[in-house]
């Protein structure tokens, strides 16, 4: 059975024998923006994981979080990864933290690409504003501590990606210009 996600193109033929494009990186360094921009730039079908578990389960990712707690998000999360293997060519956006589920990766890749949308933590927690309230994990006292912490525990799978593209370096247009040349290689 083919999965039913709800995503940027409903009923697109999201083509199994081509590789998903995935974006990785920190809570607010643009993995939803720049994974709609290139998506619709390129024709693809975008998934943004976290809506697509929001849409599944009927609540919020922060209510989630609370009444269910990070290890039953995470293998929310995991189910869904494992349902990728089954389409292909979407644009994918998954949360900050999907890089630690064990073997999440190792689902999709290859044939899947990685990108890394690098960003400096200090960076992202701008980015965010206000809406950081909306993510469980920058809800407490100190949200940029909070994201040096995770940027210091998903570093390394972060820097593991096919690609790094430094959205500190480049403006936005910029950023989804050059994943839009990553995906269009895969093709």
């Amino acid at each position: 059975m083919t999965p039913t996600f709800r995503t940027s193109r409903p009923g697109s033929a999201a083509d199994p024998s081509l590789p998903h494009l995935i974006l990785i990186g920190l809570p607010g360094c643009g993995k939803t923006t720049v994974g709609q921009a290139v998506a619709d730039k390129l024709g693809r079908t975008f998934l943004d994981m976290d809506l697509e578990i929001e849409r599944r389960e009927g609540r919020s990712i922060s209510q989630i979080f609370g009444e269910k707690g990070e290890p039953y998000f995470r293998k929310k999360e995991r189910e869904l990864t494992e349902e990728l293997k089954l389409v292909g060519n979407m644009i994918v956006s998954p949360g900050g933290g999907w890089v630690t589920s064990d073997g999440a990766i190792d689902l999709v890749r290859p044939p899947s690409k990685l990108v890394y949308l690098k960003v400096r933590p200090a960076t992202a927690l701008k980015r965010l504003g206000p809406m950081r309230m909306m993510r469980p994990l920058l809800s407490r006292p100190n949200p940029e501590a909070e994201l040096e912490r995770l940027m210091k525990e998903r570093k390394a799978r972060y820097e593991s990606a096919d690609h790094v593209v430094d959205t500190e370096l480049y403006g936005l247009q910029r950023v989804i210009d050059d994943v839009v040349t990553l995906a269009s290689a895969l093709r």
